[in-house]
């Protein structure tokens, strides 16, 4: 029993701590903490911030490494929880990169594209073509260096653009709504 569990804990370390190091430095970019957030079997938390940890270590238990090189040793873990404000990990943002074709909107007819980058940078064929984006409540949001941002959402089987014209933000009504498609989607 213990050789399946040391191996299951391998495979979700290679997993996660990639994914989790991506996250924080997505959050950090936003200026979000964050953290790693333990519960031991006596039922105390701890939580590290993420760009603290180098890596983490399953071995006769789990062991945190911090990046200044001290280690911290988790032998009595019950569970471990990721945090993030913006729920940005990156499971949610690979079905978000690639090149994006959008319609243009309601003052003109055709479509233009938006490129998502994994490193948070946003390229578009048309305007300004120059943003950042992180995921926000499980949709693409970029900032655009013009003043507009755009929402990439899924709504039910399809994806849709939401565009938001300088001055407003996220929560008021879209000035315009498009349907988005990934042309270069990858398997997540």
């Amino acid at each position: 029993m213990r050789r399946p569990l040391t191996i299951l804990s391998v495979v979700l370390i290679a997993i996660m701590v990639p994914a989790v190091k991506s996250s924080a430095q997505s959050a950090t970019r936003s200026g979000e903490p964050v953290s790693l957030a333990i519960t031991f079997n006596d039922g105390h938390q701890q939580n590290i911030a993420l760009d603290e940890i180098s890596r983490i270590e399953f071995k006769s238990g789990p062991v945190v490494v911090f990046k200044d090189g001290h280690q911290q040793n988790m032998a009595k873990v019950a569970r471990i929880e990721f945090s993030s404000p913006t729920k940005d990990l990156p499971f949610g943002r690979n079905r978000f990169v690639g090149k994006w074709e959008v319609g243009v909107g309601a003052f003109g007819a055709g479509h233009f594209f938006i490129t998502l980058e994994p490193n948070g940078e946003a390229r578009k064929t048309l305007g300004s073509s120059h943003g950042t984006w992180a995921v926000v409540n499980g949709e693409a949001r970029i900032n655009w260096d013009d003043g507009w941002h755009d929402a990439i959402r899924k709504v039910g089987s399809k994806y849709e653009k939401r565009a938001y014209e300088h001055g407003k933000t996220f929560s008021d009504e879209p000035s315009n709504v498009t349907d988005a498609k990934n042309t270069t989607a990858q398997p997540i």
